[in-house]
C-alpha cells in the first residue's frame, strides 16, 4: 500500500492514547505493520484485541506501541483531517442541486460539492454511488461499513442519467443491488422535482426500492430546494398545495402496502409537505423512531413533543408561576417553523404567564423567499428584520443557523456582529423542545 501518514491534533481526555503518551503533534505511521489509507482502514484495523502502532514524535523519532485492549475500545486519536484523506468531490450536474444555487461571495468551503461514501459512514451525509471508486465501494462490503445513505431521487436509469448529468449514473443503481446482497444498512432520499420525478415515476421509484426491505431501511420524499440564483440551470417550479396532498396519497398508499407487506412505512415524506398541504403534522409512532430526522422527516413533531414533556414536566415541578417580574423574549426562527413555535410559547404561557414572546419569522432575502426553513437564515437578514423591533429582554436564536461548534452564520456573519448591530445580547438556544424549556425557565427566573 502507498505510505500514508497522519498528523496527530489532539488525544481524547483518558483515552488509552492518551495513558500511552500519545500527544498532539504525533504523526501515525503504520497499524499492525500497514500504512493506513483513511479512517476506513483505521477504524477496521484497530477493531480488534491486540494493536501495534507505529508513531513517528516530533523529533523524528519512531516509538512502537503494543495495546492489549476490548476489541470495539476507541484509541481516543484525533487526526488533523476527520477523513484522514482529502474529501471526495461530486462530479454531477445535478439539476436540483443547492450549491449550484448559491449567491457568488460566499466563503470557498460552501462551493465545495462532496459525495464522499465515508462521510455517510461518519456523518450521514447523502450519497449518489456514481463518484466512488470500484476499490473503495468493495471496502464497503469488505469491511461491513453502515448504514450507507444513498440519493437515489429515481430508479429509471435515463431519467437518473438526465437528473444527475451524468452518463453513468443510472449503472450506479446496480450498487444498490450488490449493497443489498452484502446485507449492508442503506436508508434512502428522492429529492423530487417537479415534472421529473414526481407522479408515476414516484411511484415506480417507491415501488422499486421496496425489493431492498428490510436491508434498506427507509426512504424520504423531500421538495427540491430554490434559492433566487437559478440564472443558467434548468428550470424548476416549486410544488404548490395540489402537488403536496398528490405526494402524501401516493407516500400513504405505499406506506399501507409496505406496513401490510413488510410491518414498516418504509417511505417518508419530509415535514415541509405537510406543512404546504396544510396538513397536521403525524404523531410520533408514523416515524418509527424518526430515522431520517436530519432530512426534515420529523423535525416538527419531535420538537413539539420534547416541547410538551418538558413543560408537563416543568409544571409537576412548579405547579404555579413565581418569578421576579414580567420578562419578555423575542424568538428567531424560520417561515415554516414560525407557526408551530408560535404554538408551543402560547402552552407556556398559558401556564406561566411570567413570560411575554415575540415570534420573529425571518423572510429569507439571501437565498429567496421560497427558502423557509431555519437552518438557512443568515446573520444579514436577521439584523435587518429585528432592528426595527422592541426586543424585549432577551433575544433567543436556535444553535441550527451556526456552524458547528463556532459563533457564525452561513454568510460569515457572528452572533457578535449581530450583537453589535442590535445592541443586544443574543442567547442560543440548542434545536430542540425541550432546551426551549429550559431557557426560558432559566430567563424568566421561574423557581
Amino acid at each position: 500500500m502507498k505510505k500514508h501518514v497522519h498528523k496527530i491534533t489532539d488525544i481524547e481526555k483518558g483515552s488509552i492514547a492518551e495513558e500511552l503518551g500519545i500527544v498532539p503533534g504525533d504523526t501515525l505511521i503504520k497499524v499492525n505493520g500497514r500504512y493506513v489509507q483513511d479512517v476506513f482502514d483505521f477504524r477496521f484495523i484497530v477493531n480488534d484485541t491486540y494493536v501495534v502502532l507505529l508513531i513517528e514524535k516530533e523529533d523524528g523519532e519512531e516509538w512502537e506501541y503494543e495495546i492489549e485492549k476490548d476489541y470495539n475500545e476507541d484509541l481516543g486519536i484525533i487526526f488533523e483531517e476527520p477523513l484522514m484523506d482529502t474529501y471526495a468531490s461530486c462530479s454531477n450536474k445535478c439539476i436540483f442541486c443547492f450549491i449550484d444555487q448559491m449567491p457568488p461571495g460566499m466563503r470557498d468551503t460552501l462551493y465545495f460539492k462532496d459525495d464522499d461514501a465515508r462521510l455517510s459512514f461518519l456523518q450521514g451525509n447523502y450519497i449518489t454511488l456514481t463518484n466512488m471508486k470500484d476499490e473503495d465501494f468493495k471496502r464497503i462490503i469488505e469491511y461491513k461499513l453502515s448504514p450507507v445513505n444513498i440519493s437515489v431521487h429515481t430508479t429509471d436509469e435515463k431519467l437518473r442519467c438526465r437528473m444527475l448529468n451524468n452518463r453513468f449514473a443510472g449503472k450506479a443503481l446496480k450498487r444498490i443491488e450488490e449493497l443489498y446482497n452484502a446485507g449492508i444498512e442503506m436508508n434512502s432520499q428522492i429529492v423530487l422535482c417537479k415534472g421529473y420525478n414526481d407522479g408515476d415515476e414516484l411511484e415506480k421509484t417507491i415501488h422499486d426500492l421496496t425489493k431492498y426491505i428490510p436491508v434498506m431501511k427507509s426512504l424520504s420524499v423531500v421538495p427540491v430546494g430554490l434559492t433566487d440564483y437559478r440564472d443558467n440551470l434548468k428550470n424548476l417550479e416549486p410544488f404548490n398545495k395540489e402537488d403536496a396532498l398528490k405526494v402524501l396519497d401516493i407516500i400513504g398508499k405505499w406506506q399501507n402496502i409496505c406496513k401490510d407487506a413488510f410491518d414498516t412505512n418504509f417511505v417518508y415524506a419530509s415535514d415541509e409537505w405537510y406543512i404546504l398541504a396544510g396538513k397536521e403534522i403525524p404523531d410520533e409512532e408514523y416515524y418509527e423512531g424518526f430515522g431520517q430526522i436530519e432530512n426534515g422527516v420529523g423535525m416538527v413533531r419531535s420538537f413539539i413533543d420534547d416541547f410538551e414533556k418538558a413543560l408537563f414536566e416543568l409544571k409537576e415541578r412548579i405547579p404555579e408561576c413565581a418569578y421576579k417580574g414580567k420578562v419578555s423574549f423575542t424568538f428567531v426562527t424560520g417561515v415554516l417553523f414560525a407557526p408551530y413555535l408560535e404554538e408551543c410559547l402560547n402552552k407556556f404561557y398559558l401556564s406561566f404567564p411570567c413570560i411575554d414572546y415575540d415570534v420573529c419569522a425571518v423572510i429569507n432575502n439571501f437565498f429567496g423567499h421560497k427558502i423557509t426553513v431555519t437552518g438557512l437564515l443568515t446573520g444579514q437578514d436577521i439584523i435587518e428584520q429585528l432592528k426595527n423591533r422592541n426586543l424585549g429582554d432577551y433575544v433567543i436564536i436556535p444553535d441550527s443557523l451556526l456552524r458547528a461548534g463556532e459563533d457564525v452564520l452561513l454568510d460569515d456573519i457572528t452572533v457578535a456582529d449581530i450583537e453589535n448591530a442590535l445592541q443586544k445580547k443574543i442567547h442560543i438556544v440548542k434545536s430542540n423542545g425541550a432546551s426551549l424549556v429550559d431557557i426560558i425557565e432559566k430567563y424568566a427566573s421561574i423557581i
